[in-house]
């Protein structure tokens, strides 16, 4: 008798995820109230009230990865609690399935913080929002490299005693290609005189790909993780 599909393993896992996510409300309300907590500081501690070009990039994206960090975190604390792990590789699918609902679940607790994170960066650090549109798939594509990279490595740190401190000196460094992709795509976007399109697709094409890559990265080496 076949398994369930991956497809249809992915669903269900994501399902969960969201369910539970959606009743105790461990990781969206932090990863707003986080990002909210950021702003003031810079706005603070920057005594500016407007921002363009590459700082309010940088103050944007930096504010995205650090949230995002709060939620990878504690991506795999319920199956490391629960047995999840254990009930994967019993289970007759494909242990990627885990893998590919993980990171899109990450996705949309990105999406979800991004739709309150932009407007209060809009609200508190630019005079105009006419670069806001521009940076959307920048932010998006970003969000694919946070989630692929952070579905990858959260299992890692989670089965570790020093979960909180391995995870991001891992995750850390393997973002930085696409915070600096991000970054230079976005620095002339945000500017005081409207955007510039300069290398802006080439940019975007280096982050898409970088997607790519860990995605196929994570699809391979998952379920060795999952053994170990």
């Amino acid at each position: 008798m076949n398994g369930p599909s991956t497809f249809s393993a992915v669903a269900t896992i994501l399902g969960k995820d969201l369910r539970v996510e959606l009743r105790t409300l461990q990781s969206i309300p932090a990863m707003v109230l986080f990002s909210t907590t950021i702003y003031v500081i810079f706005r603070f501690g920057l005594d500016r009230t407007q921002l363009d070009g590459g700082l309010a990039t940088g103050v944007l994206l930096v504010t995205i990865l650090f949230a995002a960090l709060l939620a990878i975190n504690r991506l795999f604390v319920a199956e490391r609690e629960q047995g999840g792990f254990e009930a994967i590789r019993l289970a007759p699918v494909d242990g990627t399935a885990l893998f590919l609902a993980k990171a899109l679940a990450l996705l949309v607790y990105l999406t979800i913080l991004e739709l309150f994170a932009i407007p209060v960066f809009w609200l508190f650090f630019l005079d105009s929002g006419t670069g806001l549109l521009p940076m959307l798939p920048v932010v998006l594509l970003l969000n694919g490299a946070l989630a692929t990279t952070g579905a990858l490595i959260s299992p890692i740190a989670t089965n570790s005693t020093a979960r909180d401190l391995i995870g991001p000196l891992i995750l850390l460094p393997l973002l930085v290609p696409p915070m600096v992709a991000a970054s230079a795509a976005g620095a002339k976007l945000l500017l005081a005189g409207g955007p510039d399109y300069d290398k802006y697709a080439s940019w975007l094409g280096a982050l898409g790909l970088y997607d790519a890559i860990f995605l196929l990265i994570g699809w391979a080496v998952f379920d060795f993780l999952l053994e170990d």
